[in-house]
This record gives C-alpha cells, structure tokens and sequence, in this order.
C-alpha cells in the first residue's frame, strides 16, 4: 500500500471498537499506527461502507472522535481503515459520558 500521509506515525497495536456516531454500530478492530492527527486500524470483513462516516474509536486508553477518509480491502478480506482526527464537539463529549458505562 502506498503511503499517502505527511505526519510521522508511530507502530500502535491494540484491541478496539470503533462507534459510527449516525448509527450507533461498533465494530472490533485492531489499531496498527497513531499520530496525533490520525490512525491506521485493520477491520473485519463484516464493515460495511463507512467512508465519510464520523467515528469514535476507543483503543485501550486512547479515545478519538474521528472522520474516516479511506477504506480499503485487503487479500484476506479485512479492511485497511484511515481516520483524520476530528476536535471533540460537545454532543460528542456527551454522548461519551452517557455511554462510557455501556
């Protein structure tokens, strides 16, 4: 896969679950890199078309509001997932705190 970012990102393997603000659904992934203005994540088969959908991932202890700007199959069926950071809105804050217990 050719990269196509300008910022550094650092290796960043953890479990976590991305939220699709419209519709609520989560989906487990795996982060693979993280910059502060962005993240690499392998997701399952099952994802449906997401591109341009507003997320919220949450992987161990890091928390991003997010907009997802490519979304790529690989061989094995997975999807390779790039994500630009997005500032925290107080809608999105809210529903963070009402949902954190979930």
């Amino acid at each position: 896969m050719e990269e196509r970012r300008n910022i550094s990102r650092v290796d960043y393997a953890a479990k976590g679950v991305i939220v699709v603000c419209d519709t609520g659904d989560k989906y487990f992934v795996d982060t693979k890199n993280v910059s502060p203005l962005g993240m690499g994540i392998i997701a399952p088969a099952d994802l449906p078309d997401i591109v341009g959908k507003d997320i919220i991932i949450v992987a161990s202890t890091l928390i991003m509001y997010a907009d997802v700007n490519r979304q790529e199959k690989n061989d094995d069926g997975t999807y390779t997932v790039g994500i630009n950071a997005k500032q925290f809105t107080p809608d999105v804050l809210q529903y963070l705190f009402k949902h954190i217990a979930e």
